[in-house]
């Protein structure tokens, strides 16, 4: 069972193999509801000892963690506002006495078009905290691990493709988060820690998907006639997790959903 937007689901078979990931350590950051909770209900089903990481969301995040404990996993809550150095300091040291160490870490947090905001708060978030988030995971990160950036097709390919404009501003600070990361793929290679961009579709279920229906109506019915299908937030949680494990791919991008009309929109301006 999954947990998104509030609502528990049934989720599909698990991708990951049954005790495959026993003795692994795993942090998803906005894993309290939707793509985060589905994703680290996965890995702790597989057997990684998972640390549920939640902003104000504490009793979902409660919730989770109850859900993966009765199944006979291991799992804890760590709160953190990753704007806030000291917040995220304090997570991974929390982390640190808990697990002794990550051995996966999935980057899904991310927002923007939330209500009564700085005017910077995406790039803020999106960018900067992304930045400063793996840097304060560096030291518990151990060779053989494994960083996954969850992003968005819009995102991904907002250089080359025009987006929806009521979310162009969270869209480019996506990709200047995802192109700050890209930078330390070299760093983090040296070490022996692999790093993959998860870029998905617009994902129905999803708080984004609500607020873009939100903002313009009819948005989900047209992507959706458009890509031929949209997958849900358990289909792509799946996807994440399996980024976390499987060998990185080319380019480090692991493609969820059709991508035909971003590709060709930017083929067409070449």
């Amino acid at each position: 069972m999954l947990v998104g937007l509030g609502v528990v689901t049934t989720a599909p078979k698990n991708p990951l193999d049954a005790g495959s990931l026993i003795g692994k350590r795993a942090l998803v950051t906005g894993s309290s509801r939707g793509v985060g909770a589905a994703t680290v209900g996965l890995l702790a089903e597989a057997g990684a000892s998972v640390a549920i990481n939640f902003r104000n969301k504490e009793a979902r995040a409660i919730k989770v963690a109850d859900a993966i404990r009765a199944a006979g996993g291991t799992a804890i809550t760590v709160g953190a506002d990753l704007t806030d150095a000291a917040s995220v300091e304090s997570m991974f040291e929390t982390i640190r006495a808990e697990f002794g160490g990550l051995d996966i870490l999935v980057m899904n947090a991310s927002g923007g078009m939330e209500s009564g905001m700085a005017e910077d708060y995406a790039m803020q978030l999106n960018r900067d905290a992304q930045v400063n988030l793996l840097h304060a995971a560096r030291p518990l990160l151990a060779p053989g691990a494994r960083v996954v950036f969850v992003t968005s097709h819009q995102a991904h390919f907002v250089e080359t493709t025009t987006t929806m404009a009521e979310y162009e501003p969270v869209a480019r600070s996506k990709r200047a988060g995802e192109d700050a990361l890209r930078a330390l793929i070299p760093e983090f290679a040296e070490a022996g820690i692999g790093f993959v961009v998860v870029s998905g579709d617009i994902i129905e279920g999803t708080v984004t998907a609500v607020l873009l229906e939100r903002a313009s109506p009819g948005t989900m019915t047209a992507r959706k006639d458009a890509a031929g299908r949209l997958y849900n937030v358990s289909e792509f949680g799946a996807e994440v997790a399996l980024a976390a494990v499987e060998a990185v791919p080319e380019n480090n991008t692991r493609y969820v959903g059709d991508i035909a009309d971003y590709v060709g929109e930017a083929a067409s301006r070449n």
